[in-house]
């Protein structure tokens, strides 16, 4: 069986990488990533393995940023910190999901049951598969906890217009027009809030519904965004986004 470890954090992947061999020595783990980038580009130009062993949240993103890139035939197991990713959910298309600490005699129940099932057809699993089954059991961010001077405030997600983020730092913009930092990337924001009234028009900009003033249609379909309060440079979405985005617009 070969298998690889994704794991941002240096000690946690290499307590699993012994207790996998404890589990099972004859067990192949050809290789460890800590991040997005580096797994997708192995995946894509290596076969790939029986078995990933895959923590949630790496480096430099979300895992599910991984199958928006690549079709993933492995087998799953989740190993993270997190609950709130719909366990039940992602039990349904992976092998199990264990929460840190892990615990040797989980892990090795789960390696079982991926040989008891390794002679099944494995699963395409991508992003939007993952999504359809997290969001129906997920509860949406209400608000967030922002940093004001010497002092904390709380803000409501109601009350963003919308989310840009500029050299490395994530602002939300308020339809007040106050501006304040938050401790996410939009790559996490668009996992946290309803995608009914949020929508990623580009790496920039993840917007709300009511802040969009005008929508002006350039050639080759391309859609210029006016929003409220108003940017500082103009706002494309772009062609291969347009029919989604028209789609948000109208409620589908």
């Amino acid at each position: 069986m070969r298998t690889i470890i994704i794991e941002d954090e240096e000690f946690a992947a290499r307590r699993l990488e012994n207790m996998i061999r404890e589990c099972d020595p004859t067990i192949e783990i050809v290789n460890k990533f800590q991040s997005v980038q580096e797994s997708v580009q192995w995946l894509k130009s290596n076969v790939q393995p029986d078995l990933i062993f895959l923590d949630i949240q790496l480096e430099d993103d979300l895992s599910f940023a991984i199958f928006e890139q690549v079709q993933v035939r492995s087998k799953i197991i989740f190993t993270t910190a997190f609950d709130e990713y719909a366990i039940k959910a992602f039990k349904l298309n992976s092998i199990d999901y264990l929460l840190k600490p892990i615990n040797k005699d989980e892990l090795c129940r789960a390696i079982e049951k991926f040989k008891m099932w390794n002679s099944e057809a494995s699963p395409v699993i991508d992003a939007v598969m993952l999504r359809d089954l997290l969001r129906p059991q997920q509860a949406f961010r209400e608000r967030f906890m922002v940093s004001v001077a010497d002092r904390l405030k709380s803000i409501n997600v109601s009350d963003v217009a919308y989310f840009f983020s500029a050299s490395g730092i994530t602002f939300a913009v308020m339809h007040s027009k106050n501006q304040f930092s938050i401790d996410f990337s939009l790559d996490n924001l668009r996992d946290m809030l309803n995608p009914k009234d949020f929508f990623r028009v580009n790496r920039q900009y993840l917007i709300g519904l009511k802040s969009i003033e005008k929508v002006y249609v350039y050639p080759k379909s391309r859609l210029k965004l006016v929003l409220n309060p108003p940017i500082k440079d103009e706002l494309f979405v772009s062609i291969d986004k347009a029919p989604e985005f028209k789609k948000w617009l109208d409620g589908e």
